[in-house]
């Protein structure tokens, strides 16, 4: 069986990859297993050197990394180097700290000799999206390397040569081969394979980013094997602009954080709710924001939006704008596919009053965004917390300890204030409610993926 990937900005195909059959896929998992005893032996420092040298080997292929990142999901170039650029200030993170979280806590007891130690778990399966081909995988295995274990890398088919390219970039920073797997396999085999996988003595735990219904198929799995699973899942973020906000700083912003990588991505702030008082200023800034923005072939430097990154998620999010306006949401802008080659969709604002129509409730996962106007900030928690999802929030305001009393209010995984969401390898990343569990990044993301073992040691009394 083969794949063929296909570049969704001229809707031209790219290339045909093998997919691996049954039996290659259990000689890659024993390899792996094998690889990654191996290498959970190995000295923290030392493997903290090599994740090093993956920093380097990313930075002298950014360009090349970015280019195929661009091809296979429409990403526009600049927003494609950064994120090879975040990757490789993450493995520099890790090299650098890596023997200072991973340490042993020494716990004081009369008498006894006791401290916990962090030693891997062993091979460890991941279910990654394509929405950020490098950043997504890079995100959970840097970390997950660091601490000694190994990754069975199962990617989105449509990204598979950055799948690849993920594999032969360990290999060649200096790790073990089987170290870092990437498995190639068609979409309609995925449910099976993975439960199989989860299923298998060999793999140690399971990592899924992606959509609600794999993260709960993928954590139904790891429960029915009693493996630990970690899930970051779907977001619907609120973007909450109180009354005192700068709004232009606060507009111009909101831009950004809802279309960049054409609004394909979990902390792209979805929802935003605005008090009352300064609803129409911000409409307007936005709106006209929004309108300005560059949509056209992401190698372009000049092209600030590209595609979306295949035909049944432009269809999809399409679907979505019909079904709100017909719920009774008002289009403000945009709403439509763009006219020729490839998966343009217009950058979309619609105008909610709140819970009940589609883009409000659900998953937006496209250049549509949704306008809400709260009363007063007791309704704007209401509106900002009125979602099943739990991931981000972003709030605006003149006054630091306002907004950050508001997000007190409001259950997410992370909480900016004055500033867009996103993940930095300094702050731990995941979410709460249908967003997911478990962590990445930070000191928790290197010891989500490792076992706190409790020593107690007593001098022979002989």
């Amino acid at each position: 069986m083969t794949i063929i990937t296909v570049n969704p900005a001229t809707g031209q195909d790219l290339a045909t990859y093998e997919s691996h059959s049954d039996e290659d896929l259990g000689v890659l998992l024993q390899a792996a297993h094998e690889a990654t005893r191996a290498w959970g032996r190995a000295a923290v420092a030392d493997r903290a050197a090599l994740v090093g040298t993956l920093a380097e080997h990313l930075r002298a292929r950014k360009d090349e990394y970015a280019g195929l990142i661009t091809q296979e999901m429409g990403k526009v170039l600049s927003e494609a180097a950064s994120e090879i650029e975040k990757s490789a200030v993450t493995a520099e993170f890790y090299a650098a700290n890596a023997e200072r979280i991973l340490a042993d806590e020494h716990v004081e007891i009369d008498g006894v000799d006791a401290w916990v130690a962090h030693e891997p778990m062993g091979l460890l399966l991941a279910v990654m999206p394509w929405n950020f081909p490098f950043w997504q995988a890079m995100r959970f295995a840097i970390p997950a390397v660091t601490a000694g274990n190994g990754v069975l890398l199962k990617h989105s088919p449509n990204v598979t040569g950055s799948a690849l390219a993920l594999q032969r970039a360990f290999e060649e920073a200096g790790l073990p081969r089987g170290v870092f797997t990437t498995i190639v396999v068609e979409e309609h085999r995925v449910p099976e394979v993975c439960e199989r996988l989860i299923a298998d003595d060999r793999i140690a735990a399971v990592t899924l980013t992606g959509s609600n219904r794999a993260g709960e198929a993928v954590g139904a799995a790891a429960g029915r094997a009693v493996k630990k699973a970690v899930l970051e899942l779907g977001g619907s973020d609120a973007f909450v602009v109180l009354a005192d906000a700068d709004v232009a700083e606060a507009a111009a912003t909101a831009v950004r954080a809802r279309f960049t990588n054409a609004g394909q991505s979990c902390v792209c702030a979805k929802r935003f709710i605005v008090e009352a008082p300064v609803a129409d200023e911000f409409t307007r800034l936005f709106v006209e924001g929004v309108q300005a923005l560059r949509v056209g072939d992401p190698t372009d430097p000049a092209s600030q939006m590209g595609p979306m990154a295949r035909t049944d998620l432009r269809d999809a999010v399409l679907r979505q704008v019909e079904q709100s306006v017909a719920g009774g949401a008002r289009l403000l802008t945009g709403g439509e596919a763009v006219e020729g080659d490839g998966c343009y969709v217009q950058p979309t604002v619609l105008a909610v009053d709140g819970p009940g129509v589609v883009a409000f409730d659900e998953e937006t996962f496209g250049p549509v965004a949704t306008v809400s106007v709260a009363a007063d900030e007791a309704d704007a928690v209401r509106l900002a917390d009125a979602t099943d999802f739990g991931l981000g929030l972003s709030v605006w305001t003149r006054d630091p300890a306002r907004g950050r009393a508001f997000a007190r209010e409001v259950t997410t995984g992370a909480a900016f204030i004055n500033a867009m969401v996103a993940s930095d390898a300094r702050l731990p990343f995941g979410g709460t409610k249908r967003s997911g569990h478990g962590r990445e990044l930070a000191d928790a993301g290197l010891r989500e993926f490792a076992n706190r073992r409790s020593y107690w040691s007593v001098s022979s009394s002989t």
